[in-house]
Order: structure tokens, then sequence, then C-alpha cells
């Protein structure tokens, strides 16, 4: 069972690596061809800026999903270094908790924004609606908070473990 677990993970993990470095040579292809049809043409695709700004969002979203696969996050450790392993478990689990309460929320308002975004039916560039653009922030926020309880079940399973 484990193993199964283990080899879909690692599927999953490189799905999410590729589409990473997917966007990132996309961000880079469009930019580098906007910039050769305006020194060139003196033209360029109308609506690639609009295109650029969205995969950098989308980019930081995926990052920010990798990074929290194994807890890589933004952290200032230099109070918990010190302390005994039970009290840096203890507050490694609150962390991670709070972590995902608060990813958690975001995803709630921002399918609430998404939502809104669908009923007004804007359309973003080259008749892509704004909704599509935006639709990666409540998964992105849903993984990241999906992975945090995770992080704070397994912070929580060894605090229990380490003796006092």
């Amino acid at each position: 069972m484990k193993t199964a677990i283990e080899r879909t993970q690692k599927i999953l993990h490189r799905l999410e690596d590729g589409i990473l470095v997917g966007l990132l040579l996309l961000v880079i292809g469009m930019a580098v061809t906007q910039i050769l049809l305006r020194n060139l043409f003196e033209g360029g695709i109308v609506w690639g800026d609009i295109l650029v700004r969205i995969l950098v969002l989308w980019i930081g979203l995926f990052g920010a999903m990798v990074a929290s696969r194994k807890g890589n996050h933004i952290c200032i450790d230099a109070v918990t270094r010190y302390l005994p392993k039970r009290v840096k478990g203890i507050i490694n689990c609150v962390a991670a908790l709070f972590t995902a309460v608060v990813c958690s929320v975001m995803v709630y308002y921002s399918l609430l924004f998404v939502w809104m975004e669908f009923e007004g039916g804007a359309i973003a560039f080259a008749q892509v609606p704004t909704w599509v653009c935006e639709a990666v922030i409540p998964f992105a926020f849903a993984v990241i908070a999906l992975r945090y309880f995770v992080l704070m079940l397994i912070s929580f399973t060894e605090t229990v473990k380490t003796p006092s």
C-alpha cells in the first residue's frame, strides 16, 4: 500500500514540476517573441503582455505548491532550533495547522472571487475568460492547505512518539 502511495506521489510531483517548467518556458518564449516582434517588425502579439502577467501568477502559485510539499516555506527558526525536540514539534504542528487554516480561508474567498468573475463574463485575452486565468488561485491554495493538514498530522504523530 505504501509503495503505491509513494509512486502516486512521485508521479504527481513530476507532473507538478513539469507544469512549472512548462509555464516558465512559455513565459520566456512569449517574452522573447514579443521583444523580437517589436524590434524587428514594429508590432507584437496584442494580448502577449497580458498572457505573460497571467503566467507569472500561475508560476508563483505552482511554485508555492512545490514549496509546500515538505513544508519548505519561508519561516523564521531562530528560536525553534534551540528548543527541545518535543516543544519544537508542537510549534511545528501549530504552525502547520495555522497555515492550513489560512490557506483554507483563501480557498473559500478565492472561489467566491472566481465565481464573481465567471458571472461577470469578462474576457482576459484572445477570447479566454478571466475566470479561467484565475482558477489556479483556489486550486493552488487547496493543494497547499491539504499538504499542510498532512504535515500537521505528521508533525503531531512524530511529536507524540518523541520521548519527553
